[in-house]
């Protein structure tokens, strides 16, 4: 390696550790870098950066470590420490606040994204409308005492109303006669019967079929 390259490579690896200020083996350098240099020039770079007191050197079993020499930085007293202090917990008390409102606005996003759009609300209120007009005229009719259903529907209606009244009564009985074939033989009273076979009646619930 020439060296121009040699040079170029002491001068960037002591720019990235004086400006990252934290320890880094060979390879951490090497990668963080971006490869601008092969391994061994940056090797070469902080061994000779260590040698000359500008890094300091500190071995780990089989890795060695690397940190820039701390009486490079300025000395900075309790007082600018505190007031850096200051700035930092005013900062971070800034993003907080940040935080927040970005947490906020993107739940406003979300509710806005569940909305239907303008479209579908057209849509929906073209289907609407017409229901409210048929709604509204068959409230008029109501109000009016107008009779709103037809003849054959009611006789429809009655009808439908006798036949499930007589299957009720048909049904009841047909119960109530095997009830009593098993009540002839079964040692106990009637209603232990109903208890023992899970059986509910209309009397239970106080209902009977009604008139026909």
């Amino acid at each position: 390696m020439s060296k121009s390259k040699e040079s170029a490579a002491v001068s960037s690896v002591l720019a990235y550790m004086m400006k990252q200020n934290r320890p880094y083996s060979v390879q951490d350098v090497f990668q963080n870098m971006g490869k601008d240099f092969g391994k061994t020039a940056v090797m070469k770079a902080m061994e000779s950066l260590t040698s000359e007191g500008k890094l300091v050197e500190k071995v780990y079993g089989k890795q060695k470590v690397y940190a820039a020499n701390q009486s490079q930085f300025p000395v900075v007293d309790d007082a600018e420490i505190k007031k850096m202090d200051a700035k930092i917990t005013q900062l971070n008390g800034a993003i907080q606040l940040k935080s927040d409102e970005t947490r906020k606005l993107e739940s406003e996003l979300q509710i806005f994204n569940n909305l239907i759009t303008t479209d579908e609300a057209r849509r929906q209120l073209s289907q609407i409308y017409p229901e409210i007009s048929k709604l509204k005229e068959k409230l008029s009719k109501l109000k009016e005492g107008r009779v709103l259903i037809s003849k054959e529907e009611k006789e429809q209606v009655y009808k439908g109303r006798e036949k499930y009244v007589k299957e009720w009564r048909k049904r009841k009985r047909i119960a109530s006669d095997i009830l009593g074939s098993i009540l002839e033989g079964y040692p106990k009273t009637k209603k232990q019967l109903f208890e023992d076979i899970g059986i509910e009646t209309d009397e239970d619930y106080n209902v009977k079929p009604p008139d026909l």
